[in-house]
C-alpha cells in the first residue's frame, strides 16, 4: 500500500494544488489529511473545499479548532493573541456555517493498518493534545512519551511544526509531515509524506514541491489579509512569524 500525507495547509490553496498534482504522480492508493485546513492563508474557503473533495480521511489540528472557537489565553503569546484573533475573524468570514460544522466535528487521530504486519498512528500534534509542540531534536525518552504512545504501532506521523523529519527510534519510525501551505525551515517549498509498505517493509519519504510562493504572497494583499505584510513574509521566507 502507498498513502500520501498531507498537513498545514493553511489556506494556501496554491501549494495544495500543486501538491496534489505531485501526488497523483506517484500514483498513491490514498490519501489522508492531518489538520490544519484554512487558518492564516489567503484562500480559506477554496482550499477547505479541495480538501473536501477528496473524499479522504482528515483530523482535527489546532488551527481547525481554533477556526471554530477562537484562540484562548494561554495557547499563543499574550502579544499576539488579539492579532490572531483578527486573523481568525477573517477567516471565519470567508466560509459557511456548514463549514465551521465540518471543521468542528472532525476526529483527532487515525489508526491504520497499512497491511497483516504494519501499523500506524496519525494525530496533528500529539495524541494527548492538538496544542503541544514536540520538536526534532528532543531526547528518544521525550519523544517516546509524548508521540509514541501506542505501542503496538510501528510508523508514527504527525504534523503542527511545519518542520519535516523522519527519526528511527527504539526500533521503530516517527516523521512529521512538515507544511504544505507554511513551510518553517527556511525551504519555500510544500512538504509532504509518503508511505510505501509492502508486508514486512515501509519506505518513508519526504517529498518537497515547489509552488507560486510569489502569486500566494500577493494573494495575501489582493484578498484583503489582515497583517498580509507578516504573512507574505513568511510564504516568501518559509520562516514563522516574528
Amino acid at each position: 500500500m502507498k498513502m500520501a500525507f498531507i498537513s498545514d495547509i493553511h489556506g494556501n490553496a496554491v501549494a495544495l494544488e500543486a501538491v496534489l498534482a505531485d501526488i497523483e504522480k506517484h500514483h498513491v492508493d490514498s490519501i489522508a489529511v492531518l489538520g490544519d485546513l484554512c487558518y492564516r492563508g489567503p484562500q480559506p474557503k477554496r482550499a477547505l473545499d479541495r480538501i473536501r473533495s477528496l473524499e479522504c480521511p482528515v483530523i482535527k489540528g489546532n488551527a481547525d479548532e481554533w477556526v471554530v472557537r477562537g484562540v484562548r489565553e494561554g495557547e499563543v503569546p499574550e502579544a499576539k493573541l488579539a492579532m490572531m484573533n483578527d486573523e481568525r475573524q477573517w477567516t471565519v468570514e470567508q466560509l459557511e456555517s456548514e463549514d465551521l460544522e465540518y471543521l468542528e466535528q472532525l476526529p483527532t487521530q487515525f489508526h491504520w493498518d497499512l497491511n497483516s504486519h504494519l501499523k500506524l498512528h496519525t494525530f496533528h500534534a500529539t495524541p494527548e493534545s492538538l496544542f503541544d509542540v514536540v520538536l526534532p531534536h528532543e531526547s528518544p525518552e521525550h519523544l517516546q512519551t509524548k508521540l509514541m504512545v501506542e505501542e503496538d504501532a510501528d510508523l508514527y506521523l504527525y504534523a503542527h511544526i511545519h518542520l519535516p523529519y523522519v527519526r528511527y527510534v527504539g526500533g521503530k519510525c516517527l516523521a512529521n509531515l512538515g507544511s504544505v501551505g507554511l513551510p518553517f525551515d527556511g525551504q519555500s517549498k510544500a512538504s509532504y509524506v509518503i508511505v510505501d509498505a509492502d508486508e514486512e517493509r515501509f519506505r518513508v519519504s519526504i517529498e518537497r514541491v515547489p509552488y507560486d510562493v510569489e502569486k500566494v504572497a500577493q494573494q495575501y494583499v489582493d484578498n484583503g489579509y489582515p497583517y498580509a505584510g507578516m504573512m507574505r513574509r513568511v510564504v516568501q521566507e518559509a520562516q514563522p512569524p516574528s
